[in-house]
């Protein structure tokens, strides 16, 4: 079921299936600034990624000794969320445990997931909390596809000198890396940009990146500090992903334990871990 937002610039609509965001429209032109392309391309518009970023290597990880199977990128995108509030400009949707979850996650955890428009931007917000009695271990990060086109650019605050993981064709990382930006801010979105998926970038300077078009920007990215930035698409569809990610894919050495995975989040019981990201609508086309 769809949930509306709205305020004086600016239309939302959020799917309490995955939570995901549906559509952001400017209220003026009805301009749609998401991805609302055939699905047979991607069926996606901003999926949640939790409580894994990325492919598991056979889909499985380990803890205590146990093995578990999760599919890439976790189930929160394939759940439906609880509406907790919708009102004026903001929304808030909750996902907890239960006996689904349990089977292949064994933790303790309360997901709320909030949209707010705030003027000409989109801010969204994502409260990972523990309710177990032990430390719990997950990866989190947005995955909002704007629609673009073949030259646009995406363009840092600043110079970047940056470096991609590689993914093999299983959708691991293969333990090398290939260069993006030497010293610059831009990189053009062009037909095989993606051909070897998605760029994985690290060591980011800048708070933000834009996605510019014609010279001038159209969306304005908060990465909300975020220490893995994803960029992808399907090559040559026209839409972008510009993702935050608090977590990585798995690469084909086995992990014995969960809590060993590179860039993993642990959570003490009782804690609560927050990640940010906000878009703002500079200039609709």
């Amino acid at each position: 079921m769809l949930h509306h937002i709205q305020n004086e610039a600016l239309f939302c609509a959020i799917d309490d299936f995955g939570a995901q965001l549906h559509s952001i429209k400017d209220r003026a032109t009805r301009t749609e600034v998401l991805w609302q392309g055939d699905s047979a391309i991607w069926d996606g518009q901003a999926p949640v990624l939790f409580p894994i970023v990325g492919r598991l290597r056979d889909d499985r990880f380990y803890y205590k000794g146990q093995a578990y199977t999760l599919q890439k990128h976790g189930f929160a995108r394939e759940s439906r969320f609880q509406l907790a509030e919708c009102g004026g400009s903001s929304a808030s949707f909750v996902l907890e445990s239960g006996e689904a979850t349990r089977a292949c996650y064994p933790f303790e955890f309360a997901l709320t997931l909030t949209y707010t428009l705030e003027g000409r931007s989109l801010l969204a917000r994502a409260r990972v909390e523990n309710r177990g009695g032990e430390d719990m271990y997950f990866s989190i990060g947005g995955h909002p596809g704007f629609s673009c086109a073949m030259g646009d650019i995406l363009r840092f605050d600043e110079p970047e000198t940056l470096r991609s993981e590689w993914i093999r064709e299983d959708a691991l990382l293969a333990g090398s890396t290939y260069p993006v930006l030497e010293g610059a801010t831009d990189i053009m979105i062009h037909e095989h940009i993606f051909d070897k998926d998605a760029l994985i970038l690290s060591g980011i300077k800048s708070r933000h990146i834009s996605l510019v078009r014609e010279g001038k920007p159209a969306v304005k990215f908060d990465m909300g500090g975020a220490p893995v930035l994803g960029i992808w698409a399907k090559p040559g569809a026209p839409y972008v992903c510009i993702e935050p990610w608090f977590g990585l894919n798995d690469a084909n050495e086995v992990t014995p334990d969960i809590s060993q995975k590179r860039l993993i989040q642990r959570l003490a019981p009782g804690g609560v871990f927050e990640q940010r990201w906000a878009a703002e609508m500079v200039q609709i086309y």
